[in-house]
């Protein structure tokens, strides 16, 4: 699933090239991938004429703010990425223009929603989603921020704001082992699997160290952690070791810098012990025994 790094650069990659335009119709062969309204031809009739005025994230949550107070939300779960480009339906399949890694990566051929947008290239925003889990809500913007979906995240980890006594105040009280309150989108916003394995890897503690037996010094490496390696993911546009992809059809390059996630069985570049996986809660925890001792 794409986290912060990946959905932040997607943002950041579409205020380049989309901002100030208007949607001017939209497409899908999947019409449950839009959710809100659960009308596709509603939807369709409500988003045309819009224009894009403002671009930003939230938490996982790419945002589309948009003329006549309303806010497009794409979240794109598993296997989602959102597209630029031009393309033309060729026997039933969509088939970019040009050469390139749009029309190369077999990753960027499961198009099932496309928006039209008016100006020149890219003519298109288009959503690539193998599973078809992405979800596509089209809110009032004054609703959407009284919603739950905005009320229940938790602070977003790169916000000057998101200090050290921030973060304290946060984990206190909290119960539980530190890479779960790590994922959990309620506590911190943006961060999941990947990066809280390589966060924890960083601050050298143990994905199963419980909150409480924290002491302060630990907390620190932890918030140092969290800081410096999505800091790093987002210069480097993310990893793409599976489905994400830049709006360009491009791959992220943080995947040469992963030092334990999905390296079971590899040695640790710092120790040369070998990486382990654990099961922690339905999701898989990679870590150093020795530099993560609990």
């Amino acid at each position: 699933m794409p986290e912060l790094p990946e959905v932040e650069t997607t943002v950041r990659d579409l205020k380049t090239k989309v901002l100030k335009r208007t949607f001017v119709d939209v497409w899908t062969d999947f019409k449950r991938i839009v959710k809100k309204p659960k009308n596709f031809e509603r939807f369709k009739k409500e988003i045309k004429g819009k224009k894009i005025k403002r671009i930003w994230r939230r938490g996982k949550n790419i945002l589309f703010g948009l003329s006549k107070n309303k806010t497009l939300l794409i979240h794109l779960k598993l296997t989602g990425h959102l597209l630029l480009g031009k393309w033309r339906k060729e026997k039933g399949d969509w088939k970019y223009l040009l050469s390139g890694a749009l029309k190369e990566d077999p990753m960027n051929r499961f198009l099932h929603l496309i928006f039209w947008i008016n100006g020149n290239f890219p003519q298109m925003i288009a959503l690539s989603d193998l599973r078809k889990f992405a979800k596509v809500e089209l809110w009032d913007s004054d609703n959407l921020k009284k919603s739950s979906v905005f009320k229940k995240l938790g602070p977003e980890p790169l916000k000057k704001s998101f200090n050290f006594k921030k973060f304290k105040e946060i984990l206190s009280g909290k119960k539980g082992k530190i890479k779960q309150v790590l994922m959990n989108q309620e506590v911190i916003a943006g961060i999941g699997n990947i990066y809280s394995d390589e966060i924890l890897w960083e601050a050298k503690i143990h994905p199963l160290k419980e909150i409480p037996s924290f002491s302060e010094k630990e907390l620190k490496r932890v918030y140092l952690a969290i800081k410096k390696i999505l800091k790093k993911a987002i210069k480097a546009k993310g990893e793409s070791f599976s489905d994400f992809r830049r709006p360009s059809g491009e791959k992220g390059k943080f995947d040469p810098l992963i030092k334990v996630y999905r390296k079971t069985g590899k040695k640790c570049i710092c120790c040369r012990s070998v990486i382990k996986r654990i099961k922690l809660g339905g999701r898989s925890a990679h870590f150093c025994p020795k530099c993560q001792k609990i």
